[in-house]
């Protein structure tokens, strides 16, 4: 049986038509990314928006400088370096309101391989002042402004003088330690690649533990030193046998 050609015409169109919509994408799929979660680190890199600087002690190689750092410090021929800070100068990713975000902290930073074990280590003496709140000498690791820890001597809001860490993933947390009654105190972060310790020490022997945590960091990494003084005027901390190395503690108890 012979069919007429418009109806042909018209079935040829029908079966065009249904082929098309089963292949066509849906607009809003075709234009819409789905959102990241909120944990999701921005990319696997270190991003610092510091500028390039050339500074060698003996144990380590700073390369990064971020907010003038390498302006504010000066060595002497023991090693001992004298890092200056301004007038209300900090490091800290608010988790309320971001009303005491501040990133104005100095930092000086060298970079790591985060695939292979690392230690930093630094004698740190802090330049404590009667109106100094919160002035620390700090160690960190740092990937960008919103992922670090930074492991810090630090004045509190009694004037007691205490071991402090923040950890900061986004936003900071806050985490006072132990008060320490002499003026200068050992700082240690290290890891095996899969754990991330601090420690403090009085005589760089005995260590104890600060924090732990696991090791989520990107393959790049940056570790350093910094002044702080988010609400005086300003002071000086003193950083003396700084190093670091491609090994790790072997008891992260212990911190040896």
């Amino acid at each position: 049986m012979q069919l007429a050609s418009s109806t042909v015409l018209s079935l040829a169109a029908l079966l065009l038509l249904g082929s098309c919509a089963e292949h066509k994408v849906p607009e809003a799929a075709a234009t819409t990314t789905p959102p990241a979660s909120p944990g999701a680190a921005a990319a696997d890199t270190a991003r610092v928006s510091g500028q390039p600087c050339d500074i060698k002690l003996a144990g380590i190689h700073f390369t990064k400088a971020v907010n003038g750092a390498d302006t504010l410090t000066k060595t002497d021929a023991q090693g001992r370096m004298a890092f200056r800070v301004g007038a209300k100068k900090d490091f800290f990713c608010d988790p309320n309101d971001n009303k005491l975000t501040n990133n104005t902290a100095p930092i000086l930073l060298a970079k790591v391989d985060n695939t292979k074990p690392f230690t930093l280590v630094a004698k740190v003496t802090p330049g404590f002042t009667a109106k100094g709140l919160y002035n620390a000498g700090v160690l960190y690791v740092y990937v960008n402004d919103r992922r670090w820890q930074k492991h810090c001597f630090e004045q509190d809001e009694r004037g007691n003088h205490r071991i402090v860490s923040v950890r900061t993933l986004g936003t900071s947390d806050d985490n006072n330690h132990d008060i320490v009654k002499a003026p200068t105190a050992y700082l240690k972060i290290s890891s095996d690649t899969r754990t991330v310790a601090s420690y403090y020490s009085l005589d760089k022997k005995t260590w104890q533990l600060v924090r732990l945590y696991k090791n989520d960091y990107p393959t790049e990494l940056w570790a350093g030193v910094s002044s702080q003084c988010p609400i005086d005027t300003g002071t000086t901390n003193y950083f003396e046998d700084i190093s670091l190395t491609q090994n790790s503690v072997t008891d992260f108890r212990l911190g040896n």
